[in-house]
């Protein structure tokens, strides 16, 4: 099964993320401006982490995102943080989707949980765009460009998230953070190549940027809605890896589909780019610094290597939801496959990384 299939419409919510859709109801028409039943519930295949729920009334669409029930690593699933900068940054005209309401009383549905507009559009879920044409290519990948730029270019205390993450020290206290993620993971076991990735980039943490930006941490065209006939991005998605951090790293990550094989986690590499429209990495990223007012990224290497253990380290977090149960995507097994193969890939990257 492609990556399309799997996560594309919705489908019964299973039994394990059901809820009283009567509660559900009864919030609803007290916090959402408009808001006439009766209500249908169903579930989005996607959204591994955070489980995520369309509401379907006679006239309007919502979506949910809640907290998955059971037991959860600590700081995960922070709805109330992704509610919160997708509030601040659709008042800046960020094309987020309209946030309605936040729910922390875990009495309604049993966790907290978040109620936003249903954008219409289109889901990329693959890197080469495929059936586009080169031009439309080209603009697709721009417009991802000026969106990601649009982001960083926000000053925090300006638009009332000064306080949404620490200042500096970002890329440092993310390897810490992942690496003791990962390491007490226990249900999803160890992988030599992480072992190795987490002394490496621990040996090798570049200087401190000083840069503090409100960062996605996940973007990549499949957490976007596009124009459903346009090059443009409607809404960016899945804000919960989002905080103040470097810039930098944040666009290196998106980069991170120059150096994926096509098919994995919206890869580019071993694609025939200039026949598809598609930029160039370099002149990918000489577009973003163009547009952020940079002379390049010279610690381009380190933080992809970073960027590829995090994904890596998050992946591992997937497993150990299916070991404990609490996994709430029908692929995430297939998802918890990649783990070895991204994990020397990210090892690959160190050892040829010019530092």
């Amino acid at each position: 099964m492609d990556r399309t299939t799997a996560n594309t419409g919705t489908r019964e919510v299973s039994e394990r993320l059901r809820f009283d859709e009567t509660a559900l109801q009864t919030w609803l028409e007290a916090h959402v401006d408009g808001f006439v039943g009766p209500l249908t519930v169903s579930q989005f295949k996607g959204g591994q982490s955070n489980p995520t729920y369309k509401l379907d009334t006679p006239s309007a669409s919502y979506v949910l995102r809640r907290k998955p029930p059971g037991k959860t690593l600590p700081g995960a699933h922070a709805v109330d943080r992704e509610y919160r900068v997708m509030e601040a940054l659709g008042g800046q005209g960020f094309p987020v989707p309209r946030v309605h309401g936040l729910c922390e009383d875990d009495d309604v549905i049993g966790t907290a949980f978040f109620v936003m507009d249903m954008v219409p559009g289109r889901i990329v879920w693959e890197a080469q765009f495929p059936g586009l044409t080169p031009e439309a290519r080209a603009a697709h990948f721009d417009a991802m460009n000026a969106t990601i730029a649009q982001l960083h270019g926000y000053d925090p205390p300006a638009i009332g998230l000064g306080d949404y993450g620490k200042a500096g020290g970002f890329v440092a206290r993310q390897v810490a953070r992942w690496s003791k993620q990962y390491q007490g993971d226990v249900e999803a076991g160890r992988n030599a190549d992480m072992d190795r990735l987490v002394g490496w980039l621990e040996t090798h943490l570049p200087a401190d940027s000083g840069e503090s930006r409100v960062i996605h941490g996940d973007y990549r065209c499949d957490n976007m809605i596009f124009d459903a006939a346009e090059p443009q991005v409607r809404a960016v998605l899945d804000w919960e890896l989002s905080t103040l951090g470097d810039p930098e790293s944040d666009f290196v990550y998106h980069c991170m589909m120059y150096r994926m094989p096509a098919g994995l986690f919206t890869g580019l590499a071993g694609l025939d780019l200039p026949s598809l429209g598609i930029p160039s990495e370099e002149d990918y990223v000489a577009a973003y610094c163009r547009r952020t007012g940079r002379e390049g990224i010279p610690a381009f290497d380190y933080l992809m290597v970073f960027n590829l253990f995090r994904l890596a380290a998050i992946i591992h977090g997937i497993k150990g939801r299916l070991a404990r149960g609490s996994a709430s995507s029908s692929h995430a097994a297939e998802s918890a496959k990649v783990l070895e193969p991204l994990a020397a890939m990210a090892w690959a990257q160190a050892e040829q990384a010019r530092l």
